[in-house]
């Protein structure tokens, strides 16, 4: 695959889609870039297939959905091996991301989240069992997300 250039059609899809991506329909995005909506749609399955756009999914709030522990585990795995444990961790139930470091002893960063701090346990020990040390833990109160505002124009 080789690197897609975005220019500010593109950009202006991306920040319309980080901001409500359920709710606008292509001419909503069409009239925010001033390009058509056939255009629009376009881009986006061109995005798509790039790669730039890699899905869609739910911005969940766990706490209100009965899941009020969220807790960062930090991890340190050999560095050739680091990004091969990805998708074993992603399969531990609990377990809602991993994000691979690329500086410092911790190289894997895993979110995972329970109803109590005993729903952690499991977890933490199922990536234990696989080699990974897990060098610190922290636990999260809240999170707030904003979307990346170099996308936007205005």
């Amino acid at each position: 695959m080789t690197e897609y250039e975005l220019d500010a059609i593109d950009r202006e899809i991306l920040y319309a889609l980080q901001e409500e991506a359920r709710n606008l329909s292509s001419s909503e995005i069409a009239e925010r870039t001033d390009a058509s909506s056939s255009t629009v749609r376009k881009r986006i399955q061109r995005l798509e297939s790039e790669g730039v756009i890699k899905g869609y999914s739910a911005n969940i709030d766990y706490t209100k959905s009965g899941y009020p522990i969220r807790m960062l585990l930090f991890c340190s795995a050999p560095i050739p091996d680091r990004g091969e444990y990805i998708d074993d961790v992603l399969e531990i139930p609990g377990v809602v991301s991993v994000q691979e470091l690329v500086t410092g002893e911790q190289n894997l960063l895993v979110t995972a989240v329970g109803e109590t701090d005993r729903d952690i346990t499991p977890v933490a020990q199922e990536i234990s069992d696989m080699g990974l040390t897990i060098t610190d833990e922290v636990l999260v109160r809240s999170q707030r997300s904003t979307s990346f505002d170099e996308f936007s124009s205005q």
